[in-house]
């Protein structure tokens, strides 16, 4: 179990800002962290590793005191059973694969393990800059696993890999969570790999969770009768004959849309919007490669 309350000033999206939480976090659980940039999600991971002060806190993982303000406790990040991954791979790039892995803890057994389960074996003498970028966000799993941590904290690991890599280090991430044990709390934007890999969501806007429960809960945006409900950025707006065809970015994908004359009023380039339908039957079928 890991219980955490912090207070702290920073500097969010709209100014200044206080992040505050109380929070519990069971352990061998998989928590995402989502909301805005700016929102505190880093700020809140920096600090259960040991890498930002507060003005007050708590972080007690499970009996262990790693951090209280008012007893001037403090657990430095390298005492902290932490396993931390970033968005930039931070490798070493005079070292092998594998002695990357090794340079954290001198288990062999363990590297090879890791190695194999993540499909790295056949490279462990290779150097990071001969690596595409999901072979090197692999490695930096691996490393993080070292040490076996208590905690494993995930900063958009994955943000800066193409979609169908991401698929599957979402599915190695997720198979080294559930081998292992541990706790994990992960940062993401994306709907899809938070629902794929966290049993909880916590919503954060402006320093707060103002928002936690299941990936259902917090991800689903269909209300009522609707069918499907997604939202997406208005690219823009074009009218063609007696209608209106605006352009809507929904994730990585781009639709059209077809909107009437008071529809069309109600919106501009630019704008978060909600696409909803309710008036057809969904048809599913296998993708073409």
């Amino acid at each position: 179990m890991i219980h955490c309350v912090i207070n702290k000033e920073l500097h969010g999206s709209n100014g200044l800002i206080e992040l505050a939480t109380d929070l519990f976090v069971t352990q061998g659980s998989f928590t995402a962290l989502t909301g805005a940039s700016g929102s505190g999600k880093t700020t809140l991971l920096r600090i259960l590793a040991g890498l930002e002060t507060v003005s007050y806190g708590k972080i007690i993982v499970d009996d262990e005191v790693w951090l209280d303000s008012e007893k001037k406790i403090f657990l430095p990040p390298q005492k902290r059973s932490i396993g931390f991954v970033f968005q930039d791979y931070a490798l070493f790039m005079n070292m092998s694969v594998e002695e990357n892995l090794l340079y954290v803890n001198k288990d062999h057994e363990l590297a090879e393990e890791l190695l194999e389960m993540t499909g790295l074996s056949a490279l462990r003498d290779r150097y990071p800059g001969t690596l595409s970028g999901g072979q090197k966000q692999r490695v930096t799993l691996c490393r993080a696993m070292m040490k076996k941590p208590k905690l494993l904290l995930l900063d958009e690991p994955l943000s800066a890999i193409d979609i169908q890599m991401r698929a599957s280090l979402q599915q190695t991430l997720l198979k080294l969570h559930q081998t292992f044990g541990m706790t994990t709390i992960m940062v993401s934007h994306d709907p899809s790999e938070i629902y794929r890999l966290s049993d909880r969501v916590m919503l954060m806007e402006q320093g707060s969770i103002v928002n936690d429960g299941t990936p259902k809960d917090i991800l689903l945006k269909t209300r009522g009768s609707q069918k499907f409900s997604f939202e997406g950025e208005v690219l823009s707006i074009e009218r063609v004959d007696l209608l209106y065809i605006a352009v809507i970015a929904i994730g990585q994908q781009l639709v059209e849309v077809v909107l009437n004359d008071a529809e069309a009023a109600t919106v501009k380039a630019g704008d978060r919007v909600q696409v909803g339908t309710k008036a057809f039957a969904p048809m599913i079928a296998p993708k073409k490669v």
